[in-house]
């Protein structure tokens, strides 16, 4: 179970990114490796969590979206996208999960 919930932990912290990731995704992959978040995620195919374009697609409009996607990360959640709650990730830097959260919402 404890490998479970850092999975989901890492797989959050992967949510965050700045725009300057749209072009060169890789530090904010990194992060997102780093953290674990690709233990529950991947850009294109749902794992345990959706992907990282279905989240994009999903707040493509929402303008508060990188903030909302910020707090879900840094304090986990459960519901949006199914029955499997997404750990907290408290340990992850808040500038990491802005970076991995920008860059998530910039993949079409």
């Amino acid at each position: 179970m404890k490998s479970f919930v850092m999975a989901l932990a890492a797989a959050a912290s992967l949510s965050l990114a700045s725009g300057a990731f749209a072009a060169d995704p890789q530090p904010a992959e990194a992060l997102a490796k780093k953290n674990g978040c690709l233990a529950c995620h991947t850009v294109d195919k749902k794992v345990l969590g959706p992907s990282y374009k279905d989240i994009a697609a999903k707040y493509r409009n929402n303008k508060g979206a990188g903030a909302e996607l910020i707090k879900k990360v840094k304090a986990g959640g459960k519901g949006v996208w199914g029955d499997v709650p997404m750990p907290p990730n408290a340990h992850v830097k808040d500038e990491d999960i802005k970076t991995m959260v920008q860059w998530i919402l910039s993949i079409k």
